[in-house]
């Protein structure tokens, strides 16, 4: 690999050069009200990203991962019931935490390349009318498929049948590149980390709690003590962590959302869209086809694109390593070996995911893909450039 060239992974994402050095802190007391300065922005702005008037939000020196287990501890108890669909890898990997903390999940099996089910969501939630479902979960952007799903659209399959469960939706990979509403789609837990749409290293678990959900803490009995929340909160009342908290990270993370407000949300989620939209006509020139089943699902922030019947897509993703120092994302679980897939979000801009497609395109040309060098490219330039051809024809 070479730390000249741009990664084009899902996560892990591109760092810009003030984000990393606002990590490069040197030591302060984390006691003083000195980290007080630094905590209360991140609390508002990420608020913000969230668009919630309300909610709670929490930190943990942790991954993703970390903010799936912060959400199901303080919120639920062993034997609780738990409804998700399995579409993907990391649906898979919320289903397992689950399982494993002694929870009764019902899984809805559904087609890796498809979105959530809501109208099987919604036929479950009617027929549980002991209520014994507690919480909902929601992938929002399947990064092993490429697949947005539609979470406005399970929260009105939970208003439908007058469900009292609660909702925990998985940004990990949308929220600051694509649009989440947290108050809108009457959200409970949100969960994401530092290093993708926040383009900061991998280390922070970021969870929003609404009020539903923090009234939930009292009564539920799963262990937690890292990640209890109540003792968070506690923490930050003076201008703390519980523990001693990543004070580098949470700088830049201050930094991070004062370039990503400054953007406007608004035009931070149309830039990802734009080159996703780049990336996707590439594909199509390319001849090949995206996991995900229809435009409806196209993720704004991960492709994940199909190669032939018998081709091994991870050739790829070696190659491209080995040969160009450029990084893909191979295939996961059931699509492992069937899909590359190219990361487009975070701190990228055009130019740099034509390097991207320009690369794709050479390696796949290399391994003697029938693709012609050149029309991928072509195809996300005629997208991304700024003039248009008719404009030029009127004004000769």
């Amino acid at each position: 690999m070479s730390f000249q060239n741009p990664v084009f992974i899902p996560g892990p994402t591109n760092m810009p050069e003030a984000l990393r050095k606002a990590c490069d802190l040197p030591t302060i007391d984390h006691r003083s009200p000195m980290f007080g300065d630094i905590l209360h922005p991140c609390i508002d702005g990420v608020r913000k990203v969230l668009r919630s008037d309300d909610a709670e939000v929490f930190f943990f020196p942790s991954t993703g991962t970390g903010g799936w287990e912060t959400a199901l501890t303080n919120t639920l108890s062993a034997g609780d019931g738990v409804l998700s669909a399995r579409n993907g890898m990391f649906s898979q990997r919320w289903i397992d935490m689950c399982q494993r903390h002694g929870l009764n999940v019902t899984i809805v099996e559904t087609p890796w390349g498809e979105g959530l089910p809501a109208d099987r969501y919604e036929d479950i939630l009617r027929a549980d009318t002991n209520h014994d479902i507690k919480a909902v979960l929601a992938t929002h952007n399947e990064t092993a498929t490429g697949v947005k799903s539609d979470i406005a659209a399970v929260r009105r399959a939970l208003d439908a049948t007058n469900h009292p469960a609660l909702l925990f939706v998985d940004g990990v990979s949308s929220i600051a590149s694509m649009d989440f509403r947290f108050d809108e789609w009457g959200v409970d837990v949100a969960v994401t980390g530092s290093q993708k749409g926040f383009m900061l290293p991998a280390g922070l678990a970021i969870v929003g709690f609404s009020p539903k959900a923090m009234a939930a803490i009292e009564t539920a009995t799963l262990p937690r003590t890292f990640f209890d929340v109540r003792d968070m909160a506690k923490g930050y009342a003076n201008n703390g962590f519980p523990y001693t908290p990543p004070v580098g990270l949470m700088n830049g993370l201050k930094l991070s959302l004062d370039m990503l407000l400054g953007e406007g949300l608004d035009n931070v989620h149309a830039r990802h869209r734009r080159i996703a939209e780049g990336v996707r006509l590439a594909t199509r020139a390319w001849g090949l086809d995206l996991c995900a089943a229809s435009p409806d699902l196209y993720s704004d922030t991960v492709s994940a694109i199909r190669t032939p019947e018998g081709f091994d897509a991870t050739e790829i993703v070696t190659r491209a390593a080995s040969e160009y120092g450029m990084a893909f994302g191979v295939g996961l679980g059931e699509v492992a070996g069937k899909v590359f897939r190219i990361g487009h979000l975070g701190s990228l801009t055009d130019a740099m995911m034509l390097s991207g497609l320009g690369v794709a395109e050479m390696v796949m040309v290399d391994l003697g893909m029938n693709i012609k060098l050149g029309s991928g490219v072509a195809a996300a330039q005629e997208h991304y450039r700024h003039g248009s051809g008719t404009a030029h024809r009127a004004a000769a």
